[in-house]
């Protein structure tokens, strides 16, 4: 059975470890079990029952509350909650869960409830953006293994697929054409397919290239497909820092112009370019997109 730190479930349940301690101490909420060095850690039913408990008092019960209840209550209070697809809250934590157990059934069945009750983009907004953000700093910080996050972003991305397969696209007088593609030292392709997604839903034109896509060849697929813009997506945190320079080496191999999104956007300063569109959320996406 794996071993988390406190440092580990303050990370996976949101909570900050003081909190965690606090819990502990006036509620003996989930006491930690110690090693033969004494060392404190949790294990996988602890972090199960701390999940379900910041589950609850995230939707309005007082933890005083919640101490005085049955572990049963508690579990069953928080089977309730995971049938409202709207619980953005709740969601993201079952997702969390389901990954850290490598629960395909389980995420698969979370996703596609999300998506049938609230649609691609509320689910894009509200769960798998807020999640994939917890699973990039978890991965960086090694609480949680890269196949974790393979596991997740794999998932994540044939359920986007299916919903891209079953729009029908609509008749749009003069559709614009749009080049997709992730630059060179960036693989992660949720927020791309979730582009094309909103451009064929509305209506537009798209030559979808992928991952990691060499600048050379950028430069020969844009004079040969010739498209209106050009699109791309950064979310590794590892080119935080170069991500003005990455910007400008493709937008030198480029004549259109660029939109970018991704959770980089969001976080880091833009440098001010002609014919470059930081795109900071889904909602700059959707509005962008529908009116152009």
């Amino acid at each position: 059975m794996r071993k988390f730190s406190i440092s580990d479930i303050e990370g996976l349940i949101g909570i900050k470890a003081h909190t965690i301690r606090a819990w502990e101490s006036r509620y003996n909420f989930v006491p930690p079990k110690r090693t033969a060095t004494n060392i404190r850690y949790y294990d996988e039913e602890d972090l199960k029952m701390l999940l379900n408990i910041v589950a609850l008092n995230e939707n309005g019960y007082k933890i005083s509350k919640i101490a005085k209840m049955s572990k049963k209550q508690i579990a069953d209070l928080v089977t309730q909650l995971k049938r409202d697809w709207n619980n953005d809250v709740v969601q993201v934590l079952n997702l969390s869960d389901a990954t850290l157990k490598y629960d395909e059934v389980a995420f698969s069945t979370i996703l596609s409830g999300c998506i049938k009750e609230m649609g691609l983009i509320k689910t894009m907004d509200e769960v798998l953006f807020p999640f994939m953000k917890r699973v990039g700093m978890l991965w960086q910080t090694g609480t949680i293994d890269p196949s974790h996050e393979h596991f997740a972003s794999n998932l994540i991305r044939d359920q986007i697929i299916v919903c891209i397969d079953k729009i029908k696209k609509p008749h749009k007088e003069e559709p614009k054409r749009f080049l997709l593609f992730l630059p060179e030292a960036e693989m992660h392709e949720t927020g791309l397919l979730f582009a094309r997604y909103l451009l064929k839903k509305c209506g537009h034109d798209t030559l979808y290239l992928g991952s990691e896509i060499p600048y050379a060849d950028v430069k020969k697929v844009v004079e040969s497909y010739k498209p209106d813009y050009a699109f791309i997506v950064m979310t590794s945190l590892n080119l935080g820092k170069d991500l003005n320079k990455i910007i400008e080496k493709v937008m030198n191999h480029l004549n259109v112009p660029l939109l970018v999104g991704g959770s980089l956007i969001a976080e880091f300063d833009i440098l001010v370019k002609d014919h470059l569109v930081p795109l900071r959320n889904v909602c700059d996406m959707v509005e962008f997109l529908e009116e152009i």
